[in-house]
């Protein structure tokens, strides 16, 4: 019930052809969101392309014949209806290399899952594989009408099918799409992780619509009443979404969530947000103590971007901390601590996964090229 109004937003989007939303803040003529940037917001560790691409090249060489040999035999077996077992559409999954193979690939799954669908619980999952598919292939169209198909209601039992594919509707501007997406998840019971609220957040922020903000709060504060990790990302989301729509006193209480604000995000949003409720010289201790002017070279400092020491000027014009905020705006120029990034960009960046060992380091005991075993005497030594 807490969610009617993400149901309520898909269905405003159904009959809405897609489209980029494109929005602009209203509080300032400096403050101008641009959203034009393409990034993704889930880590490598969570998309495993590339991990997926060098399965299918082990694939590709273990499988003896040739692969269009193979999608024939299945396209037969498709037209007779007959049983496509779950090795077959494995490995039909890693030898697919083109849109045009997504299509015998696309009529395998319907079919599998036709005979499948009340599968033993903990079977082999095919949604990530998919979804990685069209990731890799750029299909975000047969993404998103595959997760939200009601046919296939259940073969996207985990939350990474949806996960990527809303992370892919979000990284092409599809910000309608995404949202659909997300609604579909919810509808067909599929448990909320921390990325998806991050990508849920995310997307309303982009679309910035009055219901798209109701979406974000019921999301947050339905996963906060189940006890789930919000991330401090989902959080940064919604704080800015609430100053886009003018609700101050919610994204106040969006920021103070935050439990670990150290971030160049956290601090930048804080002096943005004090600035539009008007609390001055709370931005201008921040920025103060922040101020490194003779530091070394190799001392990382604290950015602060000309959006958000722009709308702190606007917001004291003409008042008793004018003097103060352009000389402390003065002394950052100066220290080099401005940057022409905008909040949007700092918003929508690209996360680093973990960091995998050094290759040096690893016991490596399989080709780089064959992704065989290698058969050298020092191994066996």
């Amino acid at each position: 019930m807490a969610l009617r109004g993400l149901s309520i937003g898909a269905r405003l989007l159904r009959d809405t052809p897609r489209r980029r939303i494109l929005h602009k803040l209203p509080q300032t003529e400096c403050l101008q969101c641009q959203v034009e940037a393409k990034r993704h917001l889930l880590t490598e560790d969570v998309v495993k392309l590339q991990d997926f691409q060098q399965k299918k090249l082990a694939v590709a060489h273990q499988v003896s014949g040739a692969k269009d040999d193979y999608f024939e035999s299945v396209n037969q077996k498709l037209q007779k209806n007959e049983l496509i077992l779950r090795d077959e559409l494995k490995l039909l999954l890693h030898l697919c290399q083109s849109t045009d193979d997504m299509v015998t690939v696309k009529s395998a799954i319907y079919r599998y899952h036709e005979e499948n669908r009340n599968v033993a619980f903990g079977d082999f999952k095919f949604g990530p594989l998919f979804m990685r598919l069209c990731y890799e292939l750029g299909l975000e169209d047969m993404a998103e009408a595959t997760v939200t198909d009601k046919t296939l209601k259940g073969f996207f039992s985990e939350s990474t099918s949806f996960n990527i594919a809303i992370d892919m509707l979000f990284m092409k501007e599809y910000y309608d799409g995404a949202l659909k997406v997300i609604a579909e998840m919810r509808n067909q019971g599929v448990a909320f992780n921390k990325d998806t609220y991050t990508l849920a957040c995310a997307t309303c922020y982009k679309l910035n619509t009055p219901q798209t903000y109701k979406v974000c709060l019921t999301v947050l504060e339905e996963g906060q009443l189940k006890g789930h990790m919000i991330p401090r990302h989902a959080y940064c989301f919604a704080a800015t979404l609430a100053v886009r729509q003018g609700d101050l006193e919610k994204a106040q209480k969006c920021y103070s969530q935050i439990l670990n604000a150290e971030s160049k995000l956290c601090i930048n949003l804080n002096v943005w947000i004090l600035a539009m409720v008007g609390s001055i010289k709370e931005a201008i201790a921040i920025l103060n103590r922040s101020i490194l002017p003779d530091s070394p070279a190799f001392i990382k400092r604290l950015e602060f971007s000309e959006e958000v020491l722009g709308a702190l000027v606007s917001q004291s014009a003409d008042g008793i901390w004018a003097v103060q905020v352009e000389r402390v705006v003065s002394r950052l120029q100066k220290a080099g601590q401005v940057t022409p990034q905008s909040l949007d960009d700092m918003l929508c960046y690209t996360p680093k996964g973990k960091r995998r060992p050094a290759a040096i380091l690893e016991d490596r005991r399989t080709s780089r090229r064959t992704f065989r075993p290698l058969r050298s005497t020092l191994l066996s030594e």
